[in-house]
């Protein structure tokens, strides 16, 4: 099976940084896209920003200019470098990927477990 494993979340003060990491293991044949979403209490879970195989990236238009996605195949990561952070950053972030497990198969949607990301003073 396959396993998306996040880490680097937790406490920042407004205008501080944090960075966000996640880890595919398991029977993967390949991976397209890779992602970050968000989901904070009492809203539904939307897109943060996500990355292509062929590295194109799209972000929500409220983390332009402050966050910045990137992959590395080699080790099946995906990274969210989360500048000038804000209180409506505030939320529970979840990994993305679609992964095939094997050769002429379709892919599949993975999800991580979540990581809480918290902008307070």
């Amino acid at each position: 099976q396959v396993q998306l494993v996040e880490s680097g979340g937790g406490l920042v003060q407004p205008g501080g940084s944090l960075r966000l990491s996640c880890a595919a293991s398991g029977s993967i044949f390949s991976i397209n896209d890779m992602g970050w979403y968000r989901q904070a209490p009492g809203k539904q879970r939307e897109l943060v920003a996500r990355i292509s195989s062929g590295e194109r990236t799209n972000s929500a238009d409220s983390v332009k200019g402050r966050f910045t996605i990137s992959r590395d195949d080699a080790k099946k990561t995906v990274s969210l470098q989360m500048n000038s952070l804000k209180p409506e950053d505030t939320a529970v972030y979840f990994c993305y990927a679609q992964i095939k497990t094997a050769w002429g198969t379709r892919a599949g949607d993975y999800w991580g477990q979540g990581t809480q990301v918290t902008v307070s003073s």
